[in-house]
């Protein structure tokens, strides 16, 4: 089937998880080399990942330069940056570039390319070291988080990458061109994908979700690691072809949803044109070269993992899929959490006077006296705080909100808080557009963003979670919900396995 827009590009013709050599870390203690995933990453969490183990993935991730004087397999000096609290991603445009507002690490006076280089010199280190070790066979990984009131298992590999017209992976939010291009240079010059996007799929009690379950409790883990959150994570492996085959043929009709990664997958599909490009371009070359008399011709399009050519039809090279998590949302719901926004600049009190004119304002001395309300509140609506206290909008304008919504958009779409927010709110009520820049983001913690906001002497927005109904039905529409709009757990734990194009 061509590929839609790029004649030549092969996509699938359905949900396809293909079998990968992992290549894993072979320490003593594995949580140690294990990272949230890379845009949940503040300064000093690279502190205190580097001081859990000098080898942790965060260096390939979120690489940062390194002293001359140490060797890319066992440094253990820690990057000098200033501390952020954990949850939050503000911009830093001087030194960062990897998540929706950043959240790398490293020097600002390191050129983001020296990184690059960093993190594909680290990775070759550690895997001539044997710090990465990997797998003899191919195998789709099965992989559980569990701990108090968590329970979630799925199945790591190879996805192969569908433009979203398909209707087969499903994105529900839009990109940013700067995260996009950041993981594409870290991507393409490890020549890695280094940790999983997640996916959600209904199972329906399918093949897929019952070997899942069947595997996770009566065979023995390649992986088991403890982590500081209280989550065991563990990792099985599923080599036998019999079962590879009836997973896809229990896949290959389904759809899935993005919950988290939206930016990799993008990457993943600039990736793959990008790499096709310029193989075609090297074999455009070589049609003008003379034959070599030295030795025998090596045909390389019989082995696209060792980097020659891709083949014009099929998916068979290894950029034509990216590394992902695939779970059965039906067997294991996800949790879906708020992401909350911080106004550097604006105050509270001049946020609050501008409200005012098209919301009903109810003050509370107490954050947490507004958080309940927020709670209770009836859609659309905002709290916002600072230190000083919290107040929380509701009952908004009719008439303003209406003119202000796309009519371009769906009535479920307009409806959202975050949709509000971006289309209402910010320019309407407060003359500013939603971009990296203005407004800043902030994983879950509501005292986080208001710590923040204090700090800037901005306003603290927080929001209450979408439901998963509301994004499953807009993402089945076509639709893309607002950046940041939304945070699924519990996700994937990085460095537990990774996947090379070499070995894959």
């Amino acid at each position: 089937m061509p590929g839609m827009g790029i004649p030549e590009l092969p996509v699938p013709d359905g949900l396809v998880l293909r079998p990968f050599r992992g290549v894993r870390f072979a320490v003593e203690d594995p949580a140690k080399v294990t990272s949230p995933p890379y845009d949940l990453i503040s300064d000093a969490d690279v502190d205190v990942l580097l001081r859990l183990h000098p080898n942790n993935v965060v260096r390939l991730i979120l690489p940062c330069s390194r002293p001359t004087n140490s060797s890319p397999a066992t440094r253990t000096t820690e990057p000098t940056a200033q501390a952020t609290d954990a949850t939050v991603q503000a911009p830093d445009l001087t030194a960062r570039t990897t998540g929706p507002g950043g959240a790398a690490a490293g020097p600002a006076a390191v050129p983001l390319e020296t990184r690059y280089v960093d993190a594909r010199d680290t990775l070759r280190a550690w895997l001539e070291a044997g710090i990465l070790v990997p797998d003899e066979e191919p195998a789709l990984y099965v992989y559980e988080q569990s701990g108090p009131d968590v329970l979630q298992r799925g199945l790591i590999g190879d996805v192969g990458l569908a433009d979203p017209g398909q209707h087969i992976i499903l994105p529900h939010e839009d990109v940013m061109p700067g995260p996009v291009a950041d993981r594409l240079a870290l991507m393409s010059t490890t020549q890695a994908n280094l940790e999983p996007i997640f996916l959600l799929y209904e199972g329906g009690d399918g093949a897929t979700t019952r070997l899942v379950d069947e595997v996770a409790t009566k065979r023995h883990p390649v992986v088991t690691a403890h982590t500081e959150d209280g989550l065991t994570h563990r990792l099985w492996a599923i080599t036998d072809k019999t079962e590879i085959v009836r997973i896809n043929a229990d896949l290959h009709d389904r759809q899935a949803l993005i919950a988290d990664g939206h930016h990799r997958y993008a990457t993943y599909r600039v990736l793959q044109r990008q790499e096709r490009a310029t193989r075609r371009h090297r074999e455009q070359q070589d049609l003008h070269q003379p034959p070599r008399t030295d030795h025998p011709k090596h045909d390389d399009t019989e082995h696209p993992e060792q980097g020659g050519p891709a083949p014009a039809g099929g998916l068979a090279a290894p950029w034509d899929f990216g590394l992902a998590l695939l779970v059965d949302s039906a067997a294991y719901p996800p949790d879906l959490k708020a992401i909350h926004r911080v106004i550097p600049g604006l105050p509270l009190a001049e946020a609050t006077a501008k409200a005012r004119g098209a919301w009903q304002v109810h003050e509370f001395d107490d954050l947490n006296e507004g958080l309940a309300a927020l709670e209770s509140a009836q859609e659309p609506a905002f709290l916002l705080a600072d230190e000083s206290g919290a107040h929380l909008l509701t009952n908004p304008d009719p008439v303003q909100l209406g003119g202000a919504m796309p009519p371009d958009h769906s009535e479920r779409w307009n409806s959202l808080n975050t949709s509000v927010l971006t289309e209402f709110v910010l320019p309407k009520v407060w003359g500013m557009r939603d971009d990296e820049q203005t407004v800043w983001i902030v994983h879950h913690d509501t005292h986080a963003a208001v710590r923040l906001a204090t700090r800037t002497g901005g306003t603290a927005v927080l929001l209450k979670p979408l439901a998963v109904d509301d994004v499953l039905a807009v993402a089945a529409g076509g639709e893309r919900v607002p950046r940041k709009s939304t945070s699924f757990g519990p996700k994937p734990r990085t460095g537990l396995v990774l996947r090379t194009f070499a070995i894959d």
